[in-house]
């Protein structure tokens, strides 16, 4: 799914993941469920040593960052809902964790269970991601941030 992607949006979209990834790291206990997510969504995204060095990430400084404005909190769920239909398939854990992410970004819990349930039918309906992009932030213009 990665490969539908120019290489200025899958650096962002790497981006939101290692902003995901530190503010999980940054707890003091992490679950192993929510590491295995994270490992997965790795693993899909391809990501290798070379990701780290381009994004200028020490993984043992990643530090969780807000978002600047609306805008790039809407793009961080979007990116979110990007990496849960990487392998086409919804895990509980992956909205577990998204929920979590969410949170942090200043969005209600039921945000984004409400969103997935807006955009289920998304690979059903066989809508193309830049559309699928465009229902996400169109759901979230919704609730404000």
């Amino acid at each position: 799914m990665t490969t539908t992607l120019q290489a200025p949006q899958l650096a962002s979209l790497k981006k939101s993941y290692f902003n995901i990834l530190a503010l999980f790291l940054g707890q003091d206990v992490m679950e192993s469920r929510y590491l295995r997510c994270l490992l997965k969504w790795a693993f899909y995204l391809h990501l290798n040593p070379e990701d780290l060095k381009q994004a200028n990430v020490d993984i043992t400084h990643l530090q969780f960052e807000y978002p600047e404005d609306r805008v790039a909190k809407l793009e961080d769920i979007y990116h979110l809902v990007y990496m849960i239909y990487l392998d086409e398939v919804v895990e509980d854990v992956e909205l577990e964790v998204a929920t979590i992410y969410a949170v942090k970004l200043g969005f209600k819990a039921d945000v984004v269970s409400e969103l997935f349930k807006s955009i289920a039918t998304a690979t059903y309906d066989e809508i193309k991601l830049r559309n699928v992009k465009q229902e996400v932030i169109d759901f979230l213009k919704v609730y404000e941030v």
